[in-house]
Parts: structure tokens; C-alpha cells; sequence
């Protein structure tokens, strides 16, 4: 596992404090209820913005932090861990993508409404059911794009589009529906958050870079999202934890059975063989390495395998309450089922790993 300095430490108990008290399940559910436009509440997106975590990856000449990918991956663990309907981590990447770019001007421009949480950024990448960054048509002609998104997340209420096209990525604001070029259509998904197809029809786009920076920038988005995958594999477990010790069935609790506890044991070690490969591939990324593909690849495939397996078995262990809407178990297993296909499922990642290592 990583070593966390005692910045990230504080950081991270800090995301942790404000997601149990301003943000737990509950708030989740009054939002799913609510079913605002943007697909989150706007409230506690603006504090995000005043603790400073949508500048978390953003340079500091630009009114961020820096503080690094794991840093922001700790963040976005605590808030998973509650389902936090935040489109902090789109947004994230999506700075990055900007400051990676070759446009100073949309770096002064953009940066810094990003790192306050004044705007939401996010990324257009795939055109199709399914991840694959290389089956692309969206084009540009005269610095007008032109191409649709099949699913795109936080799409609802983003503001700033990284756009993936041919021959690399693009920048193009969004205003009002059909302004500017720019039109969504809402997915309504299983796990009730916000996913847009959406569409470019000659929209203004700045060129921030070729294709090596679309992989880049969606090797970032994947680790992200892997550190979302993990806080919500571990509450999961810590919630059916809970519930077999204080469960009686035969008149003793249901950790006292051999074959539950034997379940248990096997979904802790593979969560902690998911920490170990997702806090690697966030590190990876901190550190420049040449193996980020390969470490990020790592993490998705190990991620979705555990993900699935626990919030599966967060379901059956809790019988026939965990197949309710009044339980929590549903929701984990919702979005657990959307994450693992976002940015490219398990079978997807062996694969990329298995390509990368020659095979």
C-alpha cells in the first residue's frame, strides 16, 4: 500500500469527516428523489470547490494544489464509500487534460474556475456502446468539431468538454442546450447519476493535443475512477461486516458460521490486493513512470473483478432486505455495474495488459 505524508493523511480523514457528515447514502437518496437536471446537488459541489479538491491536480500558478493523482484518488475513495454524487471525479482528469494541453490561454482561462469549483469539466471520449478510444469520428474542420458521445458522464451539467477527435484533443464549452453547437440527451442509467449523449455539431473547439494525449488523460480518468471502485468496495464489505455480527439466525450470530466467515476472509484479501494495485497505479501516474498504461490496466481488470464480487455478496449475505430500494446494497451494486464498464471493463484491461507485455 501506498505511504501516505501527512499532508495526503489529513486530506484524506478530511474527505472521509465531510462524507460521513454532509454526505452519507442518505444525501444520495434525497438527490435520486430530487433528480435535479445537472445530476448532483449543486450545494455540495460548491463546497467541494471551497475545500479546495477540484484544484487537488490542478498547478498552483493556476489556483490549484497539486497535490498528485493519489491524492485526489484519496478523496474520491472517501467519497465512493457513500455514493457522493460529485462530478469531482470527471473533472479532475479533465483539468489535467487542459494543463497537459498546448493552449496557455485556455490554461489561464479554465484552470482556475476549475481548481474554485466554479466549473464543471468533463470528458468525451467514446462514440459507442462499448470503451474503445481508437474507433473515433468525431473530426475537426476549421476549428469547428463535429461528432457525438455515446455516454459521457456528469454530461448533464458540465460546462467544459475534453473532447476526443481523429487526430487527438479538443476543448469546446457547452452552454444551454443547443448553444454553441453543443447538445445533450440525458441517459437515465442504473445507478441514477448523470450520463449524457452528447452532440457537436460544428461546435469551436482549442486544440489541447495529439492522440498520445487522449491516452494519457484516459489512463488518468480509469485510475480515478478505480479509487471510487475501491471506497465503495470497502464500505460495502464493512456494511455486511457489520450486519453478520449483529445478525442472529439459530440463535447465534451470523459470524460465528465457518462458511460466512470463510467468504468474508476471501473478500478481504482481494481487497487488499485491489488497494495495493489502484494506489500503485495512482502513484504511478504522480511519478512519470513509463508503466502507467500497464499499472492502470492492472487496477481497472483487479477493480471490477472486486467490486463485483462484493457488492454481489453484499446482497446475498444481507438476504432478502438487501434486494429492497430501503436498503443501501442496491445502490453499491448499480453503480458498481456502470463503473466497471466505464473507461473498459475487466476483459478489456487483461487484454490492454496482456498487449502492452508483447503477448
Amino acid at each position: 500500500m501506498a505511504v501516505l505524508n501527512d499532508e495526503q493523511v489529513m486530506l484524506r480523514d478530511m474527505a472521509r469527516e465531510w462524507a460521513d457528515n454532509e454526505s452519507p447514502v442518505t444525501a444520495f437518496r434525497k438527490m435520486r428523489a430530487a433528480a435535479p437536471a445537472a445530476g448532483y446537488n449543486p450545494e455540495a459541489w460548491k463546497a467541494i470547490g471551497e475545500m479546495g479538491w477540484g484544484g487537488i491536480v490542478v498547478p498552483e500558478e493556476h489556483g490549484g494544489s497539486a497535490f498528485g493523482y493519489l491524492s485526489l484518488g484519496l478523496v474520491v475513495e472517501q467519497l465512493g464509500r457513500n455514493l457522493a454524487a460529485s462530478p469531482l471525479a470527471s473533472t479532475g482528469p479533465a483539468a489535467t487534460a487542459i494543463a497537459m494541453g498546448a493552449d496557455a490561454g485556455a490554461k489561464g482561462e479554465w484552470l482556475p474556475k476549475i481548481a474554485s469549483g466554479e466549473v464543471v469539466a468533463t470528458l468525451a471520449i467514446d462514440e459507442g456502446p462499448f470503451h474503445d478510444p481508437t474507433n473515433l469520428k468525431t473530426s475537426v474542420e476549421g476549428g469547428k468539431l463535429t461528432g457525438t458521445k455515446a455516454f459521457v458522464a456528469e454530461g448533464d451539467g458540465a460546462q467544459l468538454f475534453v473532447v476526443a477527435a481523429t487526430d487527438g484533443l479538443y476543448l469546446v464549452t457547452g452552454g444551454a442546450n443547443g448553444e454553441g453547437g453543443v447538445t445533450r440527451a440525458t441517459r437515465h442509467m442504473a445507478d441514477s447519476r448523470s450520463h449524457a449523449q452528447v452532440t457537436f455539431d460544428g461546435a469551436p473547439a482549442v486544440k489541447l493535443g495529439g492522440p498520445e494525449l487522449t491516452t494519457a488523460i484516459v489512463d488518468r480518468a480509469t485510475a480515478v475512477v478505480c479509487a471510487e471502485m475501491l471506497g465503495m468496495a470497502e464500505q460495502a464489505f464493512g456494511v455486511t461486516n457489520d450486519y453478520l455480527k449483529t445478525r442472529v439466525q439459530f440463535g447465534q450470530p451470523l459470524s460465528t458460521f465457518q462458511a460466512l466467515q470463510h467468504r468474508m476472509a476471501g473478500m478481504f484479501t482481494e481487497l487488499e490486493l485491489m488497494r495495493s494495485a489502484v494506489e500503485a497505479a495512482l502513484e504511478a501516474i504522480d511519478a512519470s513512470r513509463s508503466d502507467i498504461d500497464q499499472a492502470v490496466s492492472l487496477a481497472k481488470a483487479i477493480a471490477s473483478d472486486t467490486l463485483k464480487l462484493v457488492s454481489r455478496q453484499m446482497i446475498q449475505l444481507h438476504g432478502g432486505i438487501g434486494m429492497t430500494d430501503e436498503h443501501d446494497a442496491g445502490f453499491y451494486i448499480k453503480r458498481s455495474a456502470v463503473l466497471e464498464a466505464m473507461w473498459g471493463n475487466a476483459a478489456y484491461h487483461r487484454e490492454r495488459f496482456a498487449r502492452l507485455n508483447g503477448y
